[in-house]
């Protein structure tokens, strides 16, 4: 197990910094996820830890080596592509034996991790097919199983998944987390889909332009989110904004209705600006509930629905439970659960309350 320290990290392409005054400790053993939108500069980043873009500034340490300026083949990582990169001409067998005859290992050294790799990734009987002969999950498998045979104490992932079927993901998923528990080593993995991110992660970096966010356990970034911009990346529907005012008699005043304050935001100053945000499953419908709304449209996802709903202009989703008791077109009352919202500064969109 190896742990990966980044400090002070400046990339720059041409005149574009995409990267500044990054720090990261990856932890050793630990599955690490890097979460953002496409041009966030996750993939800059995993690619400049393989050693595959220069650094202009700043320093990478791959356990307790300084790797900034090394190869990408002294750093001691596999590095897996959303694209396989497998080679078209060879088998599975050649494929997962290709980087240890590169590397001059002998022979039966060889022969015990390409069984070791295939028989952990269940590519026994594929080891005589070629690329073109696989399924997608078939193909990433083998992709895998070439960055495992070297025995990487780092392997860093680009979004594995995101070429296959939704199936197939599901599936992968899980032999991720288990290949991951069976070999302990350090995982950094790229990915946009924040599903693949709080299944996987012990740890998730989210990221904006090149600036981490946040970075904290699936359960910390989803319930305490340090800003709106993450607030509104993790969680699907995505969260309800509402945007008010401290209004007089300390309640949090919108055009359409108004709501008593937390007691930490009822003494702000009147006429500040805050924004209310409710994961939809924490969005209720009742009969005594204080908003007004109508109901837009319902979406029944079997064990659950959601429900979305205009209110005043501005536009709420709830994950209510089982099959939908409402129609569209219907007038609701809806409430809050007053436990779980969460305020943030309108002017900056950093938490106001936690």
């Amino acid at each position: 197990m190896t742990r990966v320290h980044i400090q002070d990290l400046h990339i720059r392409f041409g005149q574009n910094d995409v990267i500044q005054h990054l720090d990261l400790d990856v932890h050793s053993g630990e599955f690490l996820v890097l979460l953002g939108p496409s041009g966030c500069g996750k993939s800059t980043l995993l690619h400049t830890i393989a050693g595959l873009n220069p650094v202009t500034g700043g320093s990478i340490h791959i356990g307790e080596q300084d790797m900034t300026r090394a190869e990408p083949s002294q750093r001691g990582v596999g590095m897996v592509f959303q694209s396989y990169a497998l080679y078209p001409n060879m088998t599975v067998k050649e494929n997962l034996a290709f980087p240890l005859k590169m590397a001059k290992m002998p022979k039966a050294e060889l022969e015990k991790r390409v069984a070791a790799a295939a028989d952990m990734l269940q590519l026994g009987p594929l080891l005589e097919r070629r690329p073109a002969q696989l399924s997608g999950g078939q193909r990433q498998r083998v992709a895998i199983g070439r960055a495992v045979v070297r025995e990487a104490k780092v392997l860093l992932l680009d979004e594995p998944l995101s070429n296959l079927d939704a199936k197939l993901r599901t599936d992968l998923r899980r032999e991720l987390k288990t290949l991951h528990q069976r070999l302990g080593n350090t995982m950094i993995y790229v990915t946009h889909d924040q599903v693949e991110a709080m299944t996987l992660a012990t740890r998730i970096v989210v990221m904006h332009q090149g600036v981490i966010q946040q970075i904290g356990t699936p359960a910390e970034v989803y319930d305490k989110p340090k800003n709106l911009r993450v607030a509104g990346f993790v969680g699907s529907p995505a969260i309800n904004r509402i945007e008010g005012q401290v209004g007089e008699g300390g309640v949090f005043a919108t055009p359409a209705f108004s709501l008593p304050l937390p007691p930490g935001l009822a003494q702000r100053p009147q006429g500040e600006v805050l924004t209310l945000a409710v994961r939809p499953e924490n969005v209720r419908l009742a009969a005594d509930a204080p908003i007004e709304a109508e109901v837009q449209l319902v979406e029944p996802l079997g064990n659950q629905h959601v429900v979305w709903l205009q209110c005043a202009g501005v536009t709420l989703s709830a994950v209510l439970p089982g099959q939908p008791e409402v129609q569209e077109g219907a007038r609701v009352r809806v409430g809050f659960d007053a436990a779980k919202t969460l305020w943030f500064d309108a002017a900056s969109d950093r938490i106001a309350l936690d």
